[in-house]
């Protein structure tokens, strides 16, 4: 049976607390489901212990690997350090703070499987649960979700979701990545969607992280989402298709 590999890219900046659990239950879930796998969690530029605690990881699990990344930090410039790096015929990004579930995991490479370009995870449809979310988080997450299907006459409502899985082409196929901060997570899926990849929809649960900080910034990243948006918008409807999937 030809096997497919997964890697997981993990951007983790002062993840003290959470990247441990993180890790080891992702691991764990893994290799129970003999899925073979890389777990490549890239160091943004932690001023805490997480860079100790991932040299103990990498010591005991050998499927885990990271990289420290480069000044500036943010949450887009350690996701593309970890999509330049990956080895896996997939990747899923997946967040340091145990918010997604490993069983959601498994249910989105099984998807993969069936021949999609791309996985998308949504807290929103049924069969999935969130816990303890935000409730001023939650109202800007709806409002901007509902503008984007609007926009781009889509059904999918959770595009701002993290916690997706692209095929190695995939990703190849929607560089160069403008996001540097968290509108990356708006920006991957978009361009998959504009560009013509073939996604599926999972359910995926969402629990509040239970340690340590929230990295996302809401009024530092509503200009930076809006841009991203406005471009992919513009591409949808100005590229004359040139960045459309070929094969």
């Amino acid at each position: 049976m030809n096997k497919k590999m997964l890697s997981l890219v993990i951007p983790a900046h002062n993840e003290e607390e959470c990247i441990e659990e993180t890790v080891k239950k992702f691991s764990n879930a893994l290799k129970n489901n003999d899925i073979k796998h890389e777990i490549l969690v890239i160091n943004d530029n932690s001023t805490d212990s997480t860079e100790s605690k991932l040299k103990e990881l990498t010591k005991n699990i050998k499927e885990v690997k990271y990289l420290n990344n480069t000044p500036p930090n943010g949450f887009g410039f350690a996701i593309r350090k970890g999509l330049e790096n990956f080895s896996g015929d997939y990747v899923a990004i997946v967040m340091a703070d145990f918010s997604d579930n490993p069983s959601d995991l498994i249910k989105m490479y099984k998807k993969a499987k069936e021949g999609y370009d791309c996985v998308f995870g949504s807290r929103f449809i049924k069969g999935a649960k969130i816990k303890d979310y935000p409730i001023h988080k939650m109202i800007l997450n709806r409002i901007t979700n509902n503008i984007i299907k609007i926009l781009f006459l889509i059904k999918y409502n959770d595009t701002t979701n993290a916690f997706k899985m692209y095929s190695r082409d995939t990703i190849y196929g929607l560089k160069p990545f403008l996001s540097n901060h968290f509108n990356i997570t708006v920006e991957l899926p978009l361009k998959s969607i504009v560009r013509g990849f073939s996604y599926a929809v999972v359910p995926t649960n969402w629990t509040n992280r239970k340690e340590g900080v929230s990295k996302l910034k809401i009024k530092e990243m509503g200009g930076r989402y809006f841009f991203i948006i406005l471009y992919c918008y513009l591409e949808k409807l100005l590229a004359m298709g040139d960045y459309k999937k070929t094969i």
